[in-house]
């Protein structure tokens, strides 16, 4: 999605549950927002001739984080949903487990008018961002150039949660103090959590425990149907700081709309801005 875009689909969204949780109508206003788009990036130059989602499908999948990633979203999907087989007890490797995988997730509820090619898609901005330097520095400087002196609340949503916390983290002497994310996969081990920067830490247990952002506030809203946020409870890794609240999104579990416009979404921006 294009900034454009998000100012026009986003910005009402947000304002509504900012509304919703009780804010006045001039507590917040689209003057007051400002928005963060990379999915550019993740397109190679003249290979598209537009700009929606490239033409992918399951052979496009890559192994290692990839297939990694796209199995566990199954095992998630199969234990929320009763109309997606469970992959266990499969052998799960090579382009028939990617393809049964793809096609799993496809008959999913939670993945309605979500495309073979965007869930794809979705995948290789995974990869990009954790395996290319360039293409997480070029998201991350683009994070950076939208933080202002009056930038109090930092809203995220999937990957953009990601480049949050590790843009907070490298930048302490940011005046944000609230960090509202949306459906974050922060805590999916080994494909998302080993791979961050600051890199987690463990505590004499063994268990790893990732750095604080910096801010003063941590808001983690879920929906407990939303695959895509395997370990929906952030608390577990990011400390008891953290609040984990978890919402209702309906068939559209991982919709950055709905989870914008949700009351407990406008809450936690409310309580940042106060």
């Amino acid at each position: 999605m294009t900034r454009p875009q998000m100012v026009a689909v986003w910005g009402p969204a947000l304002l509504g549950g900012v509304e919703l949780a009780g804010g006045v109508r001039d507590a917040l206003t689209a003057d007051d927002l400002d928005f963060v788009a990379f999915g550019d990036v993740f397109r190679a130059p003249g290979r598209f001739l537009d700009a929606g989602v490239p033409p992918l499908t399951a052979d496009d999948v890559e192994a290692g984080l990839e297939t990694e990633l796209l199995v566990e979203w199954w095992r998630a999907a199969a234990a929320v949903d009763p109309l997606v087989g469970s992959p266990d007890g499969r052998s799960l490797g090579g382009v028939a487990s990617v393809r049964a995988a793809v096609l799993a997730l496809a008959g999913s509820r939670f993945l309605v008018r979500v495309s073979e090619r965007v869930l794809v898609f979705w995948l290789k901005q995974v990869s990009a961002y954790f395996g290319q330097p360039e293409v997480r520095a070029e998201i991350q400087g683009r994070f950076a150039a939208v933080i202002g002196p009056d930038t109090r609340v930092v809203v995220a949503h999937s990957l953009g949660s990601v480049v949050a916390y590790e843009a907070l983290c490298a930048h302490p002497q940011w005046p944000v103090t609230d960090l509202v994310t949306l459906g974050s996969p922060l805590g999916v081990p080994h494909v998302v959590t080993h791979r961050l920067r600051p890199e987690p830490l463990r505590n004499p247990q063994g268990d790893l425990v990732g750095v604080w952002p910096g801010v003063r506030r941590w808001v983690n809203i879920t929906d407990d149907g939303d695959f895509v946020a395997l370990r929906p409870r952030l608390r577990e890794v990011f400390g008891d700081r953290v609040t984990d609240v978890g919402i209702s999104n309906g068939v559209a579990a991982h919709s950055v709309e709905r989870y914008l416009s949700a009351a407990e979404t406008g809450a936690a921006v409310l309580a940042g801005l106060r």
